[in-house]
């Protein structure tokens, strides 16, 4: 969480950086919208279940650049996840052999669980796009929009 809040203060400092007018201080509540924007609360009518994504980029992305919904079945968006979160996994466990600035934290993704079509849709967008943005590859399959 340290490195995350660590990455994030960076984004921000830089960010305020680029201004070409007298820089404007970076105040708690401005920090906060700023990762509001970039927080996307991931969760289902149709269950109890929530996954919080906090990645600079995403909300944008998925907004823009993703497959809409329903463009893909429940079933092939849960066994592409069921195998992106295995090796989510697996590197999570090996820090020294994959960077832990990437993974640095474990998915816990039950494959016999019905996560509902929301989750596993913007689970899966969220591969695509970890996979795009930091040119990983998670599976067999070339990520694609």
């Amino acid at each position: 969480m340290k490195k995350l809040l660590s990455f994030l203060t960076l984004i921000l400092l830089l960010a305020s950086c680029k201004s070409v007018d007298s820089p404007k201080p970076v105040s708690n509540e401005r920090e906060e919208s700023l990762v509001a924007n970039d927080t996307v609360v991931i969760d289902s009518e149709e269950n109890s279940y929530e996954i919080i994504v906090i990645e600079p980029g995403f909300n944008g992305w998925l907004a823009s650049t993703a497959r809409p919904r329903h463009y893909y079945s429940q079933n092939f968006m849960e066994s592409r996840n069921r195998i992106y979160v295995n090796n989510w996994n697996i590197r999570v466990n090996q820090p020294l052999q994959f960077d832990a600035s990437l993974y640095d934290m474990r998915i816990d993704y039950n494959n016999r669980e019905d996560y509902g079509y929301e989750i596993n849709y913007k689970l899966y967008n969220y591969f695509i796009y970890f996979q795009l943005k930091y040119k990983q590859k998670l599976g067999p399959f070339t990520p694609r929009i």
